[in-house]
C-alpha cells in the first residue's frame, strides 16, 4: 500500500460508516413512525433502536421531519438532476416527462439500499395521514414546483415574473405526478415498476385530458 492510499483508505472506512450510520437511524426512524405513529414517537426511540446518543441522530438530521421526508427528498433531488440533464431540444413537458421516467428507472436500487419500497409505501401513506407531516408535505411541494419552474425557463430563456408558461406546465405536471402518488400508495402493488408505469400511464394523458372534448359521442357526425 503506498502512502497516499493509507491516506486515502481511513477517510473512505469512516465515509462508509457514516453512511451506515445514517441508514440505520433512518431506517429505524421510518420503522417506528409507520409502526406507532410520527407524533407518538421520540428521538430517544429512534437511536434506542441503533444503539447511539441522541447527539449522533442530531448530527444526520435536524428534527424528526427532516428524517420522515428523507427518502422523498433523495427522490426530489435525483429528478431534478435527471432533468438538467435532458437534451436542450426537448420541449418543457417532454423534458420533465422523460425525466420523472428515468429516475423511476434507477432510483428503485438507491431506495431499497437504506430501506424496502414496502417501507417507502408506508411512510408515503403516514404522511398523508399525519396532518403535521402533510402541511410539511405541502409546503415542500410548492417549493419542488417552484424549483422546476424556474429550472425550465431557464432552459427555455424565459422569466418566470413575466412569463406564466413555466409555472402553468409545472403545475399540471406536478399536479398529475400527486396523483399517481395517491393511487400508487393505495395500491396493492408496491413495486417502483408499478409507481412508474402508473406514472406513464397518466402523464400520457394530460395532453388529451386539457385539450380533448370529454362529452359522449364528441366528434360525431350527427344524425
Amino acid at each position: 500500500m503506498t502512502d497516499g492510499q493509507r491516506a486515502v483508505h481511513p477517510t473512505g472506512l469512516r465515509e462508509r460508516k457514516k453512511r451506515r450510520t445514517r441508514d440505520a437511524l433512518l431506517h429505524a426512524a421510518l420503522d417506528l413512525f409507520t409502526d406507532q405513529g410520527y407524533e407518538e414517537t421520540t428521538v430517544d426511540e429512534i437511536v434506542d433502536a441503533v444503539e447511539v446518543s441522541q447527539r449522533t441522530f442530531f448530527r444526520y438530521f435536524a428534527s424528526k421531519e427532516e428524517a420522515a421526508f428523507a427518502i422523498q427528498e433523495m427522490v426530489e433531488s435525483h429528478f431534478l438532476s435527471e432533468l438538467r440533464r435532458r437534451p436542450a431540444a426537448e420541449a418543457p413537458f417532454e423534458a420533465m416527462r422523460s425525466a420523472v421516467l428515468r429516475a423511476w428507472n434507477s432510483i428503485g436500487e438507491a431506495i431499497e439500499a437504506i430501506v424496502t419500497v414496502e417501507l417507502h409505501m408506508r411512510t408515503y401513506r403516514m404522511i398523508e395521514s399525519t396532518p403535521s407531516l402533510l402541511a410539511a408535505h405541502l409546503r415542500r411541494s410548492m417549493d419542488l414546483e417552484n424549483r422546476i419552474a424556474l429550472l425550465i425557463a431557464e432552459r427555455e430563456g424565459l422569466d418566470v415574473r413575466t412569463d406564466p408558461r413555466p409555472r402553468v406546465a409545472v403545475a399540471a405536471f406536478c399536479g398529475v405526478m400527486r396523483v399517481t402518488g395517491q393511487l400508487w400508495g393505495q395500491g396493492r402493488d408496491t413495486s417502483v415498476d408499478s409507481l412508474r408505469a402508473l406514472t406513464e400511464v397518466y402523464l400520457d394523458q394530460l395532453g388529451p385530458a386539457l385539450a380533448g372534448n370529454w362529452r359522449a359521442g364528441a366528434g360525431a357526425e350527427p344524425g
